[in-house]
């Protein structure tokens, strides 16, 4: 259930932990001193050279950044209008943006001396950072995973068995990514002496909205200087997918002060307007606690949380990330919605103009792409964050498609 609880915190006097109403810490009181002992770990961690330069390194060494910024040429002929880079943390080591946050976070767990890591996951993507991580630091690795999408995203259930984590299935409400971060909360409850639960997006208790964000920054700070060296200017527009958020804050962070570059966020649409047909939070949801934080909440007239559906598991939640629904109460961020038809139509188009299979997710962000670029002058830049490749979700997208596999059935 939703809470309707309405923070005091004023919108105009943002604290550590909100932004302007939203954030907070809703927890059980079991969890406050781990929170707490949390925020001074990271805090410290921040200001330490050493844990800064190490985590430099495996994310130049071990993850592979700097991440290129592409020009799709054949993809802006096609479409005219504006220019179109993407920005590729689809070739980071394990396929998505999640790695830059399971790394500092492993860091901060075996700072904090932590060997017993649990995590939440969606489409994978986040679960499999996890394990890669847990195996390079030598850490015990429990990656919660709804039976939905375990279905959904088997091969990256085998990477993670393979990588020497165990994938607990959730088998609750809608047996998908929300469901999935209640057990990790629970587990984290029972075994919070000697656990740390990596959470995956920028949602969930302060100070994981803030810290998942810290890790992604690098993304908007990259894309920012990657422009300036090959146009000389900023771009028009930055569009990233949204479902709890964390690749879309981290491309838009960088450009926050930077009134005149649009940030576009692209939600679930899914296959309808109706409660529990899409995961559009900002196109049919209300602010409500869910999860630790204060945030807009798919309810309905009773605060009961509502179903999704998306046919990208990643995009398949309920709430957002309160930063993001503080960027959209002020309008510095615009969120729209792209349903399952047009992202699958979206994957059709990068593949076959650009030879880049795009992740489900992140398909969400070029559907709005090519919606709008054939609107806008040939001046314009539009830089798409490509959060994820497409391997994992061939099975959905041969289904979807109709594609037909080597037997030809």
């Amino acid at each position: 259930m939703a809470s309707a609880i309405s923070p005091e915190t004023s919108i105009h006097h943002s604290t550590p932990g909100r932004f302007g109403v939203y954030g907070g810490r809703y927890v059980p009181e079991t969890l406050m001193a781990a929170l707490e002992e949390l925020e001074q770990a990271y805090e410290a961690a921040k200001a330490d050279p050493e844990f800064q330069a190490e985590l430099a390194d495996l994310l130049m060494n071990f993850a592979g950044r700097v991440t290129p910024l592409y020009f799709a040429k054949r993809l802006t002929e096609d479409l005219g209008g504006a220019k179109i880079y993407l920005k590729r943390e689809d070739l980071l080591h394990t396929g998505a943006h999640k790695i830059n946050n399971a790394l500092g976070q492993g860091l901060l767990a075996r700072r904090m001396g932590k060997k017993r890591i649990i995590a939440e996951t969606g489409a994978g993507q986040h679960g499999v950072a996890t394990a890669t991580v847990c195996a390079l630091l030598g850490m015990d690795c429990i990656v919660y995973m709804g039976e939905e999408d375990i279905r959904r995203q088997e091969l990256n259930v085998l990477r993670m068995r393979l990588l020497g984590a165990e994938v607990r299935p959730v088998s609750s409400g809608s047996k998908t990514l929300k469901d999935a971060v209640n057990e990790a909360l629970r587990d984290w409850v029972t075994n919070v002496r000697d656990t740390y639960y990596i959470l995956g997006s920028a949602l969930g208790p302060h100070p994981y909205p803030t810290m998942v964000r810290d890790f992604n920054r690098v993304i908007g700070i990259e894309i920012r200087e990657q422009i300036l060296q090959k146009e000389g200017r900023l771009p028009t527009a930055v569009i990233a997918c949204v479902g709890g958020g964390s690749n879309a804050i981290g491309a838009f962070h960088a450009f926050l002060e930077d009134k005149d570059v649009r940030l576009i966020g692209v939600e679930a649409g899914g296959r309808g307007k109706g409660l529990g047909e899409h995961a559009a939070r900002f196109d049919g949801g209300r602010p409500g606690v869910l999860q630790g934080t204060y945030s807009y909440v798919l309810q309905d007239e009773n605060g009961q949380v509502s179903l999704t559906h998306s046919v990208s598991a990643g995009l398949d939640y309920a709430s957002v990330g309160p930063e993001h629904a503080a960027l959209h109460d002020c309008g510095r961020a615009e969120y729209v919605s792209a349903d399952d038809k047009h992202v699958l139509e979206a994957v059709v188009k990068l593949a076959r103009s650009e030879g880049i299979l795009p992740a489900l997710e992140s398909a969400h962000a070029v559907a709005e792409c090519i919606r709008i670029a054939p609107t806008m002058a040939h001046h314009d830049i539009l830089v798409v964050n490509l959060s994820g490749r497409g391997d994992k979700d061939m099975g959905i997208l041969a289904r979807e498609l109709n594609i037909k596999g080597a037997s030809g059935l």
